[in-house]
């Protein structure tokens, strides 16, 4: 295993536990009538986005997706802006005119994403021929779903990036189900990484319910891209705990299905390593539930006080400023 600081493997932690935290937070205002739209979460693979963002350096960039949230966060997106998201206000990321998953602001290095998703990939991949274009040495991650990786701009994307050996690494969420259909009837391949052959492009399959095998596999990989040996593709195997979003029960999952990755749960998992390694101590682990969880609560406090945008600001920001020569 890749040699980590223990202060790193603390942060990691507490991302985990925050993007936990917090979307559970956004799930009960949801069940509560409290937040325009819907509620998608990360529950159960937060450590695919942990561990992918955590690896990144600060002037690389991000095309996410909606259950990346630990990626929003490590990025530098506020808990509070994003909670103001939620609810629609005029501090959210958006200012409050965009559906409150769309999340992206690239003062952070985070593309605000497509719903079609998949639509990250060909979007990265432009980003990626910039740096490339301007020998700047940065990287570009982009991911999306199990469902995502059978539409066909996923295949462009794949393609163009490996032809022209972009510095761009592909991550996939595999969560079992694209919506109520699982995998075995989405694609006829045993692993969505022997789609990444096709294009000659090395891939790689890891634990996406362990956040230390996704960051290795993840920095590893935009060590080699930022090298110039191009791009990667990365299966993550997790699974949504949760439906599509809080309005699917998932009555279409086996119980049992279930009931065998809660065994896998990665947070537990993180917390057991850091417990059986010696790395941390329970009055740690308490601090940072306390922290994590006064960090929410003034994040909903914020959002809760914050105003609606008014009808004159839903005429900014719809055009670009020209450039004058």
């Amino acid at each position: 295993m890749m040699d980590i600081q223990r202060d790193d493997l603390l942060q990691m932690y507490y991302y985990l536990k925050l993007t936990r935290k917090f979307e559970e937070r956004i799930t009960s205002l949801y069940h509560q009538g409290r937040i325009l739209g819907g509620a998608w979460t990360s529950n159960g693979t937060e450590a695919v986005s942990v561990g992918y963002a955590f690896a990144l350096e600060k002037n690389d960039i991000a095309a996410s997706y909606f259950r990346d949230m630990g990626a929003f966060i490590i990025r530098g997106i506020s808990v509070k802006r994003i909670m103001a998201q939620y609810l629609g206000k005029k501090t959210g990321v958006s200012g409050g005119k965009e559906g409150n998953v769309h999340i992206g602001d690239l003062n952070y290095g985070v593309f605000g994403f497509p719903s079609h998703l998949a639509d990250n990939y060909p979007v990265g991949a432009g980003a990626a021929l910039a740096f490339k274009i301007r020998g700047e040495k940065r990287v570009v991650a982009a991911c999306t779903g199990d469902g995502g990786t059978s539409r066909g701009d996923f295949h462009e994307a794949m393609n163009f990036a490996s032809v022209r050996k972009l510095p761009i690494v592909f991550f996939c969420n595999n969560n079992q189900y694209a919506y109520s259909t699982p995998l075995h009837l989405q694609m006829a391949v045993k692993n969505i990484a022997d789609r990444a052959l096709a294009y000659g492009m090395p891939n790689k399959i890891v634990d996406g319910n362990n956040v230390v095998d996704v960051y290795t596999a993840a920095k590893e990989a935009y060590e080699f891209a930022r090298n110039g040996g191009g791009p990667t593709f990365i299966e993550c195997k997790t699974m949504r705990m949760h439906g599509h979003s809080e309005h699917d029960s998932a009555k279409y999952v086996p119980r049992e299905l279930l009931e065998e990755w809660r065994k896998k749960d990665p947070i537990t998992n993180m917390e057991t390593y850091l417990r059986e390694n010696n790395i941390v101590k329970k009055e740690e682990l308490d601090s940072i539930d306390t922290r994590i969880k006064n960090e929410i609560d003034e994040a909903e406090e914020f959002a809760e006080t914050s105003p609606y945008p008014s009808p004159e600001d839903a005429l900014e920001d719809v055009y670009a400023t020209p450039v004058e020569e």
